[in-house]
C-alpha cells in the first residue's frame, strides 16, 4: 500500500504562440496543514512544453527534504515523459526512436532536470483536465499567463 502524498504539487505552462513568450507556475499545497506556497516565472521566447516542465521541476525544487509528492498537471507531455518515456531515453542516451533512428530527446536539459528530482523525490503523477473548473489547475493557469503578460 502506497502512503498518502505529505504534498499535492499543481503545475501549469503555456505560451502566447508556440514558440512566443512563455509562462509557468506551481502551487504547493500540504494537505494536513492546508500551507500552500505559489511561486510562477517567464521566458521571453519558449514553448508549451518547456514551460510545463519547468512548472513541475521548480515545485519539486522547492522541496526542502525527500517528499511523496502528488502532483497535478494537465500535461500529457510531462505524465507520459514522467511514467513511459523517460525509462527509455535513459537507456538510449537521452535519445528516441523517429523513423528508425535514435535522435537527441527534444528538452533534453530540463528532462535531465526533472529525473535529478525524481530521484530525490517519490511522485504520483495524477492528470488533470485542462479549463474543466479545476480550481487549482485554472489558479496555476491564471498565475502561467499573469507571468508571460509582461512579454506581450
Amino acid at each position: 500500500m502506497t502512503q498518502a502524498a505529505e504534498v499535492h504539487l499543481f503545475t501549469d505552462g503555456g505560451c502566447s504562440g508556440n514558440p512566443g513568450p512563455g509562462g509557468w507556475a506551481f502551487l504547493l499545497r500540504h494537505p494536513k496543514t492546508e500551507k500552500q506556497l505559489e511561486n510562477s516565472g517567464a521566458e521571453r521566447e519558449t514553448t508549451n512544453n518547456r514551460m510545463e516542465l519547468t512548472a513541475v521541476i521548480e515545485g519539486l525544487e522547492t522541496l526542502k527534504r525527500p517528499t511523496r509528492v502528488e502532483l497535478f498537471t494537465d500535461s500529457v507531455y510531462v505524465g507520459k515523459g514522467m511514467s513511459e518515456w523517460m525509462i527509455k531515453w535513459k537507456a538510449n542516451g537521452w535519445k528516441r526512436k523517429e523513423g528508425g533512428k535514435l535522435k537527441p530527446v527534444k528538452n533534453e536539459d530540463l528532462w535531465r532536470r526533472l529525473d535529478e528530482q525524481l530521484k530525490r523525490h517519490q511522485v504520483k503523477y495524477t492528470r488533470v483536465a485542462g479549463h474543466s473548473g479545476h480550481p487549482e489547475n485554472d489558479r496555476v493557469d491564471e498565475l502561467a499567463v499573469a507571468a508571460y503578460q509582461k512579454f506581450l
